[in-house]
């Protein structure tokens, strides 16, 4: 069954068309990536999804309701959860009231349940509780960003290159914070430019160019295509 569903989407920035025609369906319970290069329209298709950016032409269907069209604070209240690739954090704010300052529409049973998971899957913030996160690393940031994006209880967490900019040994702590995310039935759709870190834990792939998708298939049907993975993934 498909929980988001994206029908010819022409979308961008004034006269700047960055996605033209595009259509992508994601499946409840899936990982689906979304890769390419930079300016591909990557960024563009999540803030297309939560409002920021409205469509000129298509259609956005989430759980089967159109949302474009709604303002960001209705779609994410409907259950879309962005962690969005600023972070756009509260700097003055603990990790705590970072944290729980996104369960205002969560009841406070379940908003109790989603910090414990967070900070099971990233024991680093149970650590820095009381720090205050513009004093954070990049890596602890970009921890403390998906962890308040899933403080939500979204039933779709958008990740937006959560690995940017971070050094390999926290990347990996990143992806495996997220596979564990995976791992509890969790709706997922990942924009990342690291092919290696999102390939292993993703169920569906789509690589964009110029606002197109060029290639959609599974992580062994991109292994298995070698001319995709040298133009556009540089493997």
């Amino acid at each position: 069954m498909s929980i988001l569903s994206l029908k010819e989407i022409t979308a961008g920035y004034g006269k700047a068309v960055v996605l033209e025609n595009m259509s992508l369906e994601v499946k409840e319970g899936e990982c689906h990536a979304v890769l390419g290069p930079n300016g591909a329209g990557k960024s563009t298709l999540l803030k297309t999804i939560t409002g920021t950016v409205v469509p000129t032409a298509g259609e956005i269907q989430f759980l089967g309701e159109k949302i474009n069209g709604m303002s960001t604070h209705k779609i994410a209240r409907k259950g879309v959860s962005l962690s969005p690739e600023n972070r756009r954090l509260f700097s003055d704010l603990t990790v705590h009231e970072n944290l729980t300052i996104a369960t205002i529409f969560t009841d406070e049973t379940k908003s109790k349940e989603n910090l414990n998971f967070v900070y099971e899957i990233f024991p680093r913030l149970k650590e820095r509780v009381s720090q205050k996160a513009g004093t954070m690393s990049g890596g602890e940031q970009q921890m403390l960003a998906v962890g308040r994006a899933l403080m939500m209880d979204p039933k779709i967490l958008l990740l937006d290159e959560p690995s940017m900019g971070l050094a390999q040994i926290i990347k990996e702590q990143i992806f495996n914070g997220i596979k564990k995310i995976k791992e509890t039935g969790k709706t997922i759709l990942i924009v990342e430019q690291d092919s290696t870190m999102v390939m292993p834990i993703a169920d569906k792939i789509s690589i964009f160019e110029h606002g197109h998708i060029i290639f959609e298939g599974t992580s062994n049907e991109l292994k298995n295509n070698d001319s995709i993975k040298s133009a556009y993934l540089g493997l």
